[in-house]
């Protein structure tokens, strides 16, 4: 890892400037409009909270908000197995984005609420809420908490807003990046338009070095590898108000990310004597891109009930082309071909309807029609004696596998919200999924599931500060179809594909959660608590496809096991030193897991590469009297698990590793905010062992390698404006 150096008169500068700043605020007081907390338990910023800020957009606004990042979902445990959570999620479900703009769910996974938020102007916003409760109202169910953002409403208005933006990497490359975007009204129709492109350049500076099983030096790689794309994202959502009692949404999304990777090896070999050194080139061109349509209308009843459906049509591409070659001198000689070819649809329709049995109860009732089709094409070819083909790069043909997975899944729900009084709410769910998955290609099959996944989730708030939420639900997590056709491991120079599998089944859980979350007094912060406890089944892993000839590994099920934990957050304003304007921030989350280990027949940890376990702190300093300067740090580090995962013949553990980003940020010249940031691109190290002659439970220790690579640190300028 290379170290920013700073010249000792820098510092002290630095040093200098920041007590100057922090004497010039420490006596400032919050004289913004403070937040409201209802007695349904929802909190209320009205825009007048965030004026002496002069934020640019909804996401400068919530970052001002303490615990917002509770708010947004970051206190449960993250996704794991048997989720059905996150943009990868079954269909699309009651829960998704929890971010509604105008109270209002935008259908969509790629282009949800939760994109909105830096592309809204902050002179659009009347009030933020963040709801804490459950109701019938909702158009998001079973999240922890909903954010809803509440626009200004005006006849006739368009604001403009644009950013650009020059990042700059630790090999001395530069690459500039650019977004603009506008939020109208017009009458009955409001929308926002966006357009950006950003840089995506990263180059990794890695050595390995490979141990034969006595401790000798077997081999060692001095590797380079460079990632140059330039990702063109097109986005558009449109409302349009017939009447009162109708509505309809449009939300548009294209992407486009083509991109070219290589890599550059010396490979020495230690075993020759004296050793030998060999040069090897990847050449990896990827063909990416994407649309989404999605879409909803709405119909109120003269009672007050109503009908909704929302639909989704999306469609990606993600193609790759691997060349290896040999190089001697001048001279390059292919030696393997690797083309990867992933096409994946989804069509989603889904309608409800919604009434008030009473004033305590209301009931949800509807059906969603989800179809998923992906479509694999995997050509290896290597050279050798017989005759090349023009499909394999010019090399013998070795595997030509196509394949094609589709799941037609239909859901019946009913979900039941009773507020039991003034201070508790219960709203059970009850859903019924049956679906069939087929399979064609060099394999053809078909097979039925249907899952019934029931939920309840109770809250109760103590107070209107203090609330305790705890919940008990089903879950089925969607299948990656990638899985049951061949494809690729790019992580693996040695392993050049990796079987399907078409008898996989979806990863279940059943999840017990508590919450208990406590807002304190005068907006000073947010205390939040989580435990859980995943009971889970079929669990998807790698295991053991061998055939009499060959060892191969795939992805498969390989039975149950248990997850828990808890996770532990804070955001606090340092009141207590007479600085409300700076905010500390910490987290932590405990993981613990067991499943049995389906090649070594013994109990361990799910196989991890990180995320699980980690800490994190943050502080973020506010001083809008000092041209609206802002600045702050954020630190986050894995520790405790294992981060292993276990393959056929291999074993590969991940090293904890840590990350930072830090920013300084202010209004100056031109009305302009002017942003520079630092961020930590992270180390990515591995320690792999390999066996031969067998599998990790009967094989011979073949060689031990310690890899490491580093991206170095980006800095990063931005500009922003608006007009």
């Amino acid at each position: 890892m290379k170290a920013l150096s700073i010249s000792p008169r820098k510092l002290r500068l630095s040093i200098g400037i920041a007590a100057i700043v922090l004497a010039g605020s420490g006596q400032q007081a919050i004289a913004q409009d403070q937040p409201t907390t209802a007695e349904d338990a929802t909190v209320t910023y009205p825009a007048s909270y965030f004026e002496q800020y002069q934020p640019f957009s909804v996401n400068d606004m919530l970052q001002r908000i303490p615990g917002i990042t509770v708010a947004l979902g970051g206190n449960g445990p993250q996704g794991g197995p048997g989720g059905s959570g996150g943009s990868d999620r079954r269909g699309l479900g009651a829960g998704g984005d929890q971010v509604l703009i105008n109270g209002r769910r935008i259908a969509g996974k790629g282009n949800e609420g939760n994109a909105q938020l830096s592309r809204i102007p902050a002179s659009e916003v009347d009030y933020i809420e963040i709801i804490r409760g459950t109701s019938g109202d909702l158009d998001v169910r079973g999240g922890s908490q909903i954010i809803n953002v509440v626009l200004l409403q005006s006849q006739s208005s368009t604001s403009f807003a644009y950013e650009i933006n020059m990042d700059h990497y630790h090999d001395g490359k530069y690459q500039p990046g650019a977004k603009i975007s506008a939020t109208g009204q017009n009458g009955a129709l409001n929308y926002f338009l966006s357009a950006e492109r950003e840089p995506r350049w990263e180059f990794r500076d890695g050595f390995e070095t490979s141990y034969n099983p006595d401790g000798s030096t077997n081999e060692t790689v001095d590797r380079d590898e460079g990632n140059d794309g330039w990702p063109v994202t097109l986005q558009a959502n449109i409302g349009y108000e017939f009447t009162r009692n109708d509505t309809a949404n449009l939300n548009l999304q294209w992407v486009d990310n083509d991109r070219f990777s290589y890599a550059d090896r010396v490979l020495t070999n230690f075993s020759n004597n004296p050793p030998t050194a060999k040069f090897e080139r990847d050449d990896i061109p990827f063909e990416e891109g994407s649309w989404e349509i999605g879409g909803d209308y709405m119909h109120v009843f003269g009672d007050g009930s109503r009908w909704r459906t929302l639909f989704i049509v999306n469609d990606s591409d993600s193609n790759s082309y691997r060349t290896r070659y040999q190089v001697d001198g001048s001279t390059r000689t292919a030696d393997l071909y690797l083309a990867n070819e992933i096409g994946t649809k989804e069509r989603i329709i889904r309608s409800s309807y919604v009434f008030d049995i009473n004033d305590l109860h209301s009931l949800e009732a509807g059906v969603e029609r989800a179809q998923t089709i992906l479509d694999t094409s995997l050509q290896l070819g290597l050279l050798g004696s017989t005759p090349g083909s023009e499909r394999f790069g010019g090399l013998s043909p070795i595997t030509d596998a196509v394949g094609t997975v589709e799941e037609m899944r239909y859901e019946y729900f009913a979900i039941h919200n009773w507020q039991i009084n003034e201070r508790m709410s219960l709203e059970t769910t009850f859903l019924f999924e049956d679906s069939e998955i087929s399979q064609a290609g060099n394999v053809s099959k078909t097979r039925d599931f249907n899952f019934f996944r029931p939920k309840v989730d109770y809250r109760f708030d103590i107070t209107p500060s203090v609330q305790f939420r705890a919940s008990v639900e089903k879950d089925v997590a969607q299948l990656s179809f990638t899985d049951f056709t061949a494809s690729i491991d790019g992580s693996d120079d040695e392993q050049n594909a990796f079987e399907g599998n078409a008898d996989l089944r979806q990863e279940q859980s059943w999840r017990y959660e508590a919450n208990l979350e406590y807002r304190l007094p005068n907006d000073a912060g947010v205390l939040n608590g989580n435990v859980f406890y995943h009971d889970l089944d079929d669990l998807i892993d790698n295991v053991d496809v061998s055939t009499a000839t060959e060892t191969l590994g795939a992805r498969g099920n390989i039975g149950s096991g248990e997850r828990y934990g808890f996770n532990l957050n804070s955001s606090l304003r340092l009141l207590m030193f007479n600085q409300p304007q700076m905010l500390l921030t910490a987290g932590l989350a405990m993981e613990d897991s067991e499943v049995t280990d389906p090649f070594l027949n013994i109990p361990r940890e799910r196989s991890l590469r990180g995320g699980a376990s980690r800490y994190n702190v943050g502080f973020r300093h506010d001083v809008p009297s000092f041209y609206n300067l802002n600045w702050g740090i954020n630190y986050r580090r894995e520790f405790y698990n294992d981060f292993r995962v276990f393959d056929i013949d291999k074993i590969e553990t991940y090293p904890k590793v840590g990350s930072y980003s830090a920013w300084i940020e202010a209004q100056a010249w031109g009305d302009l905010v002017y942003r520079f940031e630092a961020r930590d691109a992270r180390d990515r190290c591995r320690i792999r062992a390999r066996y031969i002659n067998g599998t990790i439970a009967n094989g011979d220790l073949q060689e031990i390698e310690d890899s490491c690579s580093d991206a170095g640190p980006v800095l990063a300028i931005k500009i922003r404006g608006t007009f």
